[in-house]
């Protein structure tokens, strides 16, 4: 069911002290910057930044699947219980999260534009 990770949201309450402090942290600009959305792309992954994402959800990490609606009831069928409907937020991207044993969030994202970066080796060492 699960394709791979894809994209981690974190609740920016403060988008612009967020985004300007993981423009620093990360030595590149978003590649998408809106009002109610910032993303960065890091090696090939999606980090995003959500104003109105509540803070004590804490981060939520979105899971490629090839249908989210399917993977979504396959989930909540599995036993976990609805934390957001799948609901299609541009582009064809689809998204939906659920509340899984022990309370975590699990997301599910469908995203027809979704590509891996290659994988080079650049010299930094684990952990860089």
């Amino acid at each position: 069911m699960f394709l791979g990770l894809r994209t981690t949201i974190y609740p920016a309450p403060d988008l612009a002290a967020a985004t300007a402090w993981f423009t620093d942290v990360l030595g590149k600009p978003p590649y998408f910057d809106e009002p109610f959305y910032v993303g960065f792309e890091v090696g090939g992954y999606e980090l995003g930044l959500a104003p109105d994402a509540p803070v004590e959800d804490g981060a939520v990490t979105y899971w490629g699947v090839p249908d989210a609606a399917a993977a979504h009831a396959r989930l909540l069928t599995a036993g976990a219980t609805e934390h957001s409907a799948v609901a299609e937020v541009g582009g064809g991207i689809k998204v939906g999260a659920v509340v899984v044993a022990g309370g975590a969030l699990l997301g599910v994202i469908e995203n027809p534009h979704f590509a891996l970066s290659p994988v080079t080796d650049a010299g930094d060492g684990p952990g860089c």
